[in-house]
This record gives structure tokens, C-alpha cells and sequence, in this order.
């Protein structure tokens, strides 16, 4: 017997979670075998490919924004998760200090440092290798400080009084010379093939040189130096390489019943701008639903731009609108938001975490592969 063929509008209806005044519907997934009887559901290459599309909406150095459509919720968790805690980058993890006679505690300083974003060549930050740490039992058994585990830097900064700052200045930074220690004032060290690939503008340094580290006095200075290591978020969140990465569902909106005059201007204020948009009911309109007619050159709310729509279900609670208005979510259409600390662009991480991905993948096929022997 030939396995059963799903019409269009019920495939469709299967993809929508449903948004309830206050219970969510339709959760569970639905694309594998068994769920529905006398279905195949069986995954498929090619359907996937002809399913699978990304559109983006947004597309700048420090923030991205793009569609996965086609997708099992798990694969696009999976992306997330890669790219929060799995996507390396350098970060400061030792701060040897030298001299510091700021009021800042040194502990605190190096917890300061620690978080500021890096950036440097890709290539490089390629090219380096993990520094695996000694451990208490045996401090011999971490790895050798060197060029392709290591990064150092140096902050060395002194107050001091500015000569030619006039009697009546009240700012400090005037007042003073290094009244304020910026991430600019970090320098980078270049040893061994690090002068190769951390060269121009791929040069170890902080994403945004204005972050205010310290402030210091006449008579103050902070002299330390700190090592960077290759590392990822899951070890420390000083690593990871985005501010934010999240994914929302695509909001479905349908107007099952004409909304029409002051209902519909009170039914577009329900939702953020743009998404309800305000039409007049032509003499079409009035032909093709009977509901229409006599209500020609008034205004309808017709559903404009649902990208926009934060499903906040503020519709469902007025009774006039009771029946008229149906609220979901696509479950295979995933809206991501990824912001960049600098390492990476924003578009390249999610690239990035596809590499991981990928080597996840045929790590765990090695893994099956010997279990079979």
C-alpha cells in the first residue's frame, strides 16, 4: 500500500504552533516516522535541500540577523549553542603585576582586563594551539609557554601632573597626563611567527579601544603583563565570541473575520508598528466576502508585516475580536540574532559554528565506525 500524501494546506497547518489566549498548541514535532499513521517520514536529502533556504535581514560587522527555514528546532539549537560556548577565541587568562598603586585592587584589575573583547587575525587565531594547564598534582604535566599557545601583552601606564594645564581646570583628564587608563594603552608583544600572522591590522588588540580600565592620580602607575590563550565560552564566558546569539519563531497572523472601522485601528495598536496595516474595502473585497458588503471606503485590517510581531497575544484579550483573529509560530522557521564581540564578523560565526558542527559530526561517524570492528 502506498504510503498516504498530505494535502498542502494540511501540511501547512502541521508547521504552525498555535498562540492562545493562554496555552500553547501544536508543540510537539511531527517530522518522523510513526507519527502519523500511513505517512512516510522518512528524512531525505534531496526534499531537504529543496526545503532548506536562509534569508538574511540584517547584515553588518557586529550584528546579523537571517532566517533558517527548514529546519528541526534541535539542529537549530545546536547552532546556537556552537556558537555561544564552542567558537574559539583568544582572551586574557594570566596578569602578572608588576607594580600597581591604583586604588583598584589587583585581583579585581585582572578580572577587569580579562573581560575586554580581543581581536587579531583570523589566520592566526587559526594557527595557534590549546595551552593545556598544569595541574595540582603535577605542575609539570601543562604545556610550554610558546609562540603558537601564547599571546602577551603589556599595560605600562603612570600618572603624572600635565605642566601646561591651566591653573583653573577642573578636568582631570587635562589636569593630568594617563588620568585614565584605556584599553588602547594595552600593547601587544609579537614573539617568535606571531610578528607572521598578527601583522597591521591583524595585530592582537582590545574590539573597542575607549574601555575605561582604570583611573589613576599623580604618583599612581599600573605596570603588568598578561598572557592570552586560545579558549572557548564553554570554559569561561570571556571566550565566547558573541554578546548575544538567540533565534525566535517566525509569527503567524491570520484574520479569520473582517475587522473593520475603529476595531481596526484598535486591533493595529495591539501589535508593534507595521505589523497590522490599515486598507479601505474596495468593491472586490466586498464581492469576495459577503462580510464586506455595505462597508465599502471604510478601513480593514489586513496583516502587513508579521517579522515584526513579538506575539504578545494583546489581541486575544479583547472580546470584539473573539473568533477574528488566529495567532502562531512556523516551527521550522527560525529567526536568528547573532551580535559579534569583534573576534569574528557577525555572518562569519554562524559559518563558524557550521565548521564545528561538521567535525562534531564526523568525530561521533569515527566513533560508530570503530564500534562496528
Amino acid at each position: 500500500m502506498a504510503p498516504l500524501v498530505p494535502s498542502h494546506e494540511e501540511l501547512e497547518r502541521r508547521r504552525i504552533v498555535g498562540i492562545n489566549a493562554e496555552t500553547v498548541t501544536n508543540i510537539p514535532s511531527t517530522d518522523f516516522p510513526g507519527h502519523w499513521p500511513g505517512e512516510s517520514h522518512e528524512w531525505s536529502l534531496e526534499r531537504f535541500r529543496d526545503g532548506f533556504r536562509v534569508e538574511f535581514h540584517q547584515n553588518k560587522q557586529f550584528e546579523s540577523s537571517f532566517s533558517l527555514i527548514g529546519l528541526d528546532a534541535a539542529i537549530a539549537n545546536a547552532f546556537r549553542r556552537i556558537v555561544m560556548a564552542e567558537v574559539p577565541t583568544l582572551a586574557i587568562e594570566t596578569v602578572y603585576v608588576h607594580n600597581n598603586t591604583s586604588v583598584i585592587q589587583d585581583e579585581v584589575l585582572a578580572q577587569r582586563l580579562g573581560l575586554i573583547p580581543l581581536k587579531g587575525s583570523v589566520e592566526g587565531l587559526n594557527w595557534m594551539r590549546w595551552y593545556k594547564k598544569p595541574t595540582d598534582d603535577d605542575p609539570a604535566s601543562g604545556s610550554n609557554l610558546s609562540d603558537f599557545n601564547t599571546v602577551v601583552l603589556r599595560l605600562d601606564v603612570e600618572c603624572t601632573k600635565n605642566p601646561n594645564a591651566s591653573p583653573d581646570e577642573q578636568d582631570p583628564r587635562k589636569l593630568y597626563r594617563n588620568a585614565h587608563v584605556y584599553a588602547k594603552d594595552i600593547v601587544f608583544h609579537p614573539v617568535g611567527r606571531q610578528e607572521q600572522y598578527f601583522t597591521g591590522d591583524g595585530a592582537i588588540q582590545p574590539v573597542n579601544p575607549d574601555i575605561l580600565v582604570a583611573k589613576l592620580r599623580p604618583g599612581q602607575k599600573i605596570e603588568m603583563e598578561m598572557h592570552c590563550l586560545k579558549g572557548i565560552g564553554a570554559d569561561h564566558a570571556k571566550f565566547s565570541p558573541v554578546a548575544t546569539a538567540s533565534y525566535r519563531l517566525m509569527p503567524d497572523i491570520r484574520i479569520l473575520r473582517p475587522i473593520i472601522g475603529e476595531d481596526a485601528k484598535k486591533f493595529a495598536k495591539c501589535f508593534p508598528k507595521g505589523v497590522i496595516g490599515l486598507e479601505p474595502v474596495t468593491a472586490e473585497d466586498a464581492q469576495q466576502n459577503s462580510e464586506y458588503q455595505g462597508h465599502t471606503g471604510e478601513i480593514k485590517a489586513v496583516v502587513r508585516d508579521p517579522f515584526n510581531d513579538t506575539v504578545s497575544r494583546e489581541c486575544l484579550r479583547h472580546e470584539e475580536f473573539q473568533g477574528k483573529v488566529k495567532l502562531g509560530r512556523l516551527r521550522d522557521h527560525f529567526i536568528f540574532n547573532i551580535e559579534s564581540t569583534g573576534q569574528f564578523d557577525s555572518d562569519v560565526l554562524f559559518l563558524e559554528s557550521v565548521k564545528v558542527l561538521k567535525l562534531k559530526c564526523a568525530r561521533w561517524k569515527r566513533g560508530l565506525t570503530d564500534l562496528m570492528r
